[in-house]
């Protein structure tokens, strides 16, 4: 299904070049561009003290819910001026369901775009990932700095790992994968059993892909010690692919938050252009 609709995230903090870079991705692929401007809540002050600063807490929320308005205006008149369609809105929440709003916007869009503004934005970077990946069964796509942000890249790594998560990746970049010159399926030291790859790793997934027209290749990886993110990345700058595609979240976010995990690894260091889904 192709991309119709982009969403991007901006926060009080952020300049312009995430809106500039979603715009011009929606100009690529002739896309509407959905931007949601969100101010988290300032946290209601606790204890023994909260009746001397509640009246200070009130003034910072004011004060939060100006910076707000005035954030939204000046998006808007950059939208005005922009030549793709547009719609805005904004959201004012508390920190422990900021994920669920922006999650149920993201429903509406077919992409959520995070670029490197919001990549360096821990708090809202962090609820925009899982608003998206959790809330709305939506793909993102992170640009970090550097990378060149394009939805029709000639080069493309799938990430295969024989999950549902990497099923869901490949099923939502189709268009992507059908449109570029050459795909890579790579998989780190594949197990070959039929709870996991099959007989001949690789195999299925390439003959699904080739039904969509994709013009796929397989290779087969030894981690050799490396980290998977590692062994991808690498993989990726030798092939020279421009766009990484992936399942995220196969284990549990606290499994990841604790041990680590590919998918933490490459949000933390995605090193070029990274779709993922879940």
């Amino acid at each position: 299904m192709p991309f119709k609709t982009l969403l991007t995230v901006t926060g009080p903090d952020h300049g312009d070049d995430d809106l500039r870079l979603a715009a011009g991705l929606c100009e690529e692929i002739d896309a509407h561009l959905s931007v949601l401007v969100v101010v988290i809540a300032a946290p209601p002050s606790g204890g023994e003290y909260a009746a001397v600063v509640s009246p200070a807490w009130l003034a910072e929320r004011e004060a939060e819910m100006e910076t707000l308005e005035k954030r939204s205006s000046v998006v808007s008149k950059m939208l005005s001026e922009s030549a793709v369609s547009a719609d805005l809105s904004s959201e004012y929440p508390e920190q422990s369901w900021t994920d669920e709003i922006i999650g149920r916007r993201a429903r509406y869009a077919d992409l959520t775009i995070v670029g490197p503004e919001l990549l360096a934005s821990r708090l809202l970077k962090d609820k925009v990932l899982a608003g998206s990946l959790f809330s709305s069964g939506k793909p993102v796509l992170l640009v970090p700095e550097g990378a060149r942000a394009t939805l029709k890249p000639k080069r493309v790594l799938v990430a295969w790992d024989a999950s549902p998560e990497a099923s869901r990746a490949v099923r939502e970049a189709l268009d992507i994968l059908s449109s570029a010159d050459e795909v890579r399926i790579a998989m780190i030291d594949p197990i070959d059993d039929e709870r996991h790859h099959g007989a001949e790793p690789g195999a299925d997934v390439a003959a699904y892909l080739s039904r969509h027209g994709v013009k796929v290749a397989v290779d087969r990886l030894p981690s050799s010690g490396h980290s998977v993110a590692d062994v991808l990345r690498q993989h990726a700058t030798d092939t020279g692919a421009e766009l990484v595609v992936m399942g995220a979240y196969g284990h549990s976010r606290l499994r990841e938050r604790i041990f680590g995990g590919v998918t933490k690894s490459m949000i933390e260091d995605p090193g070029l252009a990274v779709l993922m889904a879940r």
